[in-house]
């Protein structure tokens, strides 16, 4: 178990044969998507299958960040860490059945945008745009990135910072790519392939390891029982017990709630974990705009369902085999010795998440090793290219439409390519930062943030959805009590760190600090934040006056297939639709007029970016030339788009009771 295989050439062959693959998918699919609309660019025309959307959503969702955290969590403290993918299960049934009929009744490309048609005014819509932006680049990006050079450099035995960076640089500008030339068709494609990939290679690994330790009940017994690292290898706390046990409680999902006794107790799992679970899989742009590409609403349930039913897997697949190496390596993966940390992975505060990358290294035969790099390789650019085209959507929707007011398609089309360009400047930038972080805290890191950050925007998204009284100035102010206690505790949290185990460090913060940080878990603050984020909301909605119910036809859950046509929700939304009509009317004038060829740098240009080289290449032949509806026909086509055949809404039904039944059973055998 001790002979490190480097890779040889054939692994490398593996690699590159599985580049050219992908890149020859994402070409394809960029070739045949309709690249010249928005619709098309953003939504993929709302044509996707649901085998591709569940597949997606899965991909998007697990990066190498999960390859690293997870096995990296089940290692340090068994299966808990597999509550945040169970919870799942549940919360993308609550995001088909109840959120995506609500958007595509709206007819929404972002999230911001559909705020901003529920609330009016722009100061909501403009908010969250800003903070999804700043959550990609620091916390999605960053983390992906961090975690896929941790495993590239370690897999690969780069001894310096020059092939890392340069293996990340070739990561991001494919990635990129991908995303620039053929928009959300191309990355809903490449996603698919690469997650046939992904369950591939976690598959195989998962069957080596536990082979290697002897099978599943012999795999528990050693982790309990056999995996506490060597007395040269770990430090003591002040009661004498190793800083790198195994916690008792490490096979159980269901923990105590006692300060200090677990680190994920279960009403926190329960409550805290589904709120902000809600936010990422329900309010997320990442992940609900892959849903929202779907055909109609049987496929929109159908891809929720199938990524239900893969996020069974990640437990299986990757928190076992974490368990797996701590077992086989347990002074390497469960050291807790800084020097001797240091020697092994280059942080003094563990080195739990070299665990999966221990075992492709030492378990994988040539080939297969190769394959499994593949897989992380494929995990990493699943979640960049998610990234960067939700980001380009949010900002060329949300954030250039503030700016300039009567934009083309052509503009647009333009805005959303350059800006995936400036956020791979910024994730380069980021690359030396990153540096400076260790990953363990990272994660912590990222996890943290996004509990402080998501509960009020969960609240407000569900009183928005559910709740017809609740108005703008109720929405803008629970978000801003909801942020400022959120960056309280965020302060907090950062600015006193506690003691690491075994340091000998004394804790100087002050008392009230120490109780608050220690006795208040980060998942029972953000049940606090969501319930005051409620209270808020709620409260000065019935102090302020109410919104006409004429205005928010099929923006709620109770109005969704309404067929009446909505009114604006204020005056600059009349505007706003006096515009687009404008704009439109001008570009059927300019497809009715002869247009000059184009020639030169600016046909290559257009080819790039997916622009028609006729005319003037504002939109696609086929959209433009699409009979203009009335705002009644435009009011109940959209109610009837929810239709669903009786047949099929029986089946997705069928199968998403079924999916649920399956995870109550995963829950309680293992709680």
């Amino acid at each position: 178990m001790e002979t490190r295989n480097q890779p040889s050439y054939i692994d490398f062959i593996v690699i590159a044969l599985y580049f050219i693959f992908v890149l020859g998918v994402g070409l394809y699919s960029s070739y045949r998507s309709k690249r010249s609309s928005v619709a098309g660019y953003f939504l993929a025309s709302r044509k996707m299958h649901w085998v591709p959307v569940g597949a997606s959503l899965f991909a998007s969702n697990i990066g190498s960040g999960h390859f690293i955290g997870l096995a990296g969590s089940g290692a340090a403290s068994g299966i808990g860490i597999a509550a945040f993918e169970l919870n799942a299960i549940f919360v993308l049934m609550i995001l088909g059945w109840i959120f995506v009929p609500v958007y595509m009744a709206a007819g929404v490309y972002t999230m911001p945008e559909y705020l901003r048609l529920r609330f009016g005014g722009q100061r909501i819509r403009v908010y969250l745009a800003v903070l999804a932006l700043i959550l990609y680049v620091f916390t999605k990006i960053s983390a992906d990135l961090y975690a896929g050079a941790l495993f590239i450099q370690l897999a690969l035995g780069f001894s310096g910072d020059e092939g890392l960076y340069g293996s990340i640089l070739i990561l991001l500008a494919i990635a990129a790519l991908f995303t620039i030339a053929g928009g959300l068709t191309a990355v809903i494609w490449t996603d698919f392939v690469q997650t046939i990939l992904m369950l591939i290679g976690a598959i195989i690994l998962m069957v080596l390891s536990l082979n290697a330790v002897g099978g599943y009940n012999e795999l528990i017994r050693r982790y309990m029982e056999e995996s506490d690292p060597s007395p040269n290898a770990t430090l003591y706390d002040d009661k004498n017990q190793s800083c790198g046990a195994v916690p008792d409680n490490a096979m159980h999902l269901f923990r105590s709630i006692v300060p200090g006794e677990s680190d994920l107790p279960w009403t926190g799992v329960i409550f805290g974990l589904t709120i902000s679970s809600i936010w990422y899989w329900c309010s997320d742009q990442v992940i609900v705009q892959r849903v929202l590409a779907s055909k109609n609403m049987c496929n929109a349930k159908g891809g929720c369902i199938l990524a239900g039913y893969l996020k069974l897997l990640p437990m299986y697949l990757l928190v076992l085999p974490g368990m797996a190496a701590r077992v086989l390596f347990t002074d390497r993966v469960a050291c807790a010795h800084p020097d001797v940390c240091m020697e092994v992975c280059g942080s003094k505060t563990g080195c739990t998440n070299i665990a999966y990358a221990e075992l492709v290294i030492r378990l994988m035969p040539v080939g297969l090793s190769g394959l499994l790099l593949a897989v992380m390789l494929a995990a990493l650019m699943s979640s960049l290219t998610s990234i960067f085209n939700s980001s380009s959507t949010i900002f060329t929707i949300d954030i250039w439409t503030r700016f300039r007011k009567n934009p083309t398609d052509t503009e647009l089309l333009i805005v959303g390519r350059v800006s995936v360009v400036v956020l791979l400047g910024v994730s380069i930038l980021w690359i030396p930062i990153l540096q400076g972080f260790k990953v363990s805290q990272l994660f912590v890191y990222i996890q943290q943030v996004s509990n402080y950050l998501s509960p009020p925007v969960t609240a407000v998204y569900l009183l928005a959805i559910f709740v017809p009284r609740t108005n703008e100035p109720g929405a803008f102010w629970g978000l801003m009590t909801g942020l400022i206690l959120g960056l309280f505790r965020f302060v907090l949290e950062f600015s006193f760190p506690a003691p690491h185990c075994g340091f000998n460090e004394v804790d100087n913060r002050p008392e009230w600090i120490k109780r608050f940080l220690t006795d208040v878990h980060y998942l029972h603050y953000g049940i606090g934040l969501f319930v005051v984020t409620l209270i808020v909301t709620y409260g000065i909605s019935l102090l302020t006056p109410p919104i006409d119910p004429e205005k928010l036809h099929r923006l709620t859950f109770w109005t969704k297939q309404s067929p009446l046509v909505r009114e604006p929700i204020d005056d600059q939304q009349k505007i706003i639709n006096a515009q687009a009509q404008q704009n439109q009317d001008r570009i059927n004038q300019n497809k009715r007029q002869p247009q000059p060829p184009i020639m030169g740098w600016r046909k290559l240009l257009n080819c790039i970016c997916g622009l028609n080289n006729e005319g003037s290449g504002e939109g696609s032949e086929e959209e433009t030339n699409q009979p203009q509806l009335s705002p009644e026909e435009e009011a109940i086509a959209a109610a009837k788009f929810l239709d669903e055949n009786k047949f099929w809404k029986r089946f997705v039904n069928g199968n998403a009771i079924l999916l649920m039944t399956i995870g109550i059973f995963v829950w309680a055998y293992y709680a």
